[in-house]
């Protein structure tokens, strides 16, 4: 858990289709976010659309949830606590890990958006030890 351990900056979020082909980018290419790893197994994450204005017939876009993690060195895995949508709560939310030239890379299941499959990947800053 060492290497999870600390917080955490969004620097970049993309996403594919089934095929792969890169999609628009996820918070418009405008994405803030940070989470934070606790020692004690606990995290938080927050990510929202960081535009200062949305465009007439768009919603920002916000996740966010916390709750206690296991990781094994490859797939994380948060049992959600508390969130914005309840509908997350008491649900897991695995996640693939990898680490390259110091950035983590998460990477939610793919899931049905828009009538394709969506498959996200998440780059993540370590900006601080907790």
């Amino acid at each position: 858990m060492t290497e999870l351990t600390g917080t955490w900056r969004l620097v970049r979020a993309v996403s594919r289709d089934g095929d792969g082909n890169e999609l628009t980018p996820p918070y418009d290419g405008q994405g803030t976010g940070r989470i934070v790893f606790t020692p004690d197994g606990r995290m938080a994450v927050m990510m929202i659309d960081g535009r200062t204005t949305i465009p007439a017939g768009e919603k920002r876009e916000y996740s966010g949830y916390c709750g206690p993690y296991t990781y094994d060195g490859t797939r994380l895995v948060t049992t959600v606590d508390a969130a914005p949508d309840p509908s997350r709560v008491g649900s897991q939310q695995p996640r693939g890990v990898r680490f390259e030239n110091g950035l983590m890379i998460l990477r939610p299941p793919a899931r049905p958006l828009n009538g394709r499959i969506e498959q996200r990947e998440l780059t993540w800053e370590k900006i601080s030890d907790i």
